[in-house]
């Protein structure tokens, strides 16, 4: 598996509706509220992010909401699987662990059943299990030196 089979795969999430990707954007303080609150209190939470990261993984959830209501927005396969790269490569290079990305979008997965209604989680989940299920993909590519990513 490389990036070429991200990008097959990414191709085959759908465009959510306009109601969906704005019911998300709404919805983005109370979202990046709940994810920092739930996995600042987990007890591994330094062991997942590096000594002193905490703020560091706060940003990075408010990212994350930013970064998905836009493509939930305007679908673009390629920006998400280049930004997925670029986010697993540059976090990991600041101390954050492999094992952050399966805690932190197994809370994505939980926070957007809970807050989103359920038409909206329904259309949005894809994407949460599209990322979950490709963290190996992502942690082999993203380690990968460019030149030897195949497109």
């Amino acid at each position: 598996m490389d990036k070429n089979y991200l990008l097959e795969t990414s191709a085959q999430l759908k465009q959510v509706s306009v109601k969906t990707a704005e019911e998300y954007h709404q919805k983005a303080e109370q979202l990046t509220t709940k994810i920092n609150a739930v996995m600042s209190e987990r007890t591994d939470i330094e062991s997942l992010v590096g000594k002193n990261n905490i703020s560091m993984m706060k940003d990075n959830h408010a990212n994350h909401v930013r970064f998905i209501a836009s493509i939930l927005k305007n679908y673009n396969s390629d920006i998400l699987v280049d930004t997925v790269l670029w986010v697993f490569s540059a976090y990991r290079s600041h101390g954050f662990t492999t094992n952050y990305w399966a805690a932190q979008l197994n809370s994505w997965i939980v926070i957007i059943k809970e807050v989103l209604s359920p038409e909206c989680s329904a259309e949005v989940y894809p994407y949460y299990e599209w990322m979950q299920i490709n963290i190996p993909v992502f942690v082999k590519v993203s380690a990968e030196k460019p030149e030897t990513q195949v497109l």
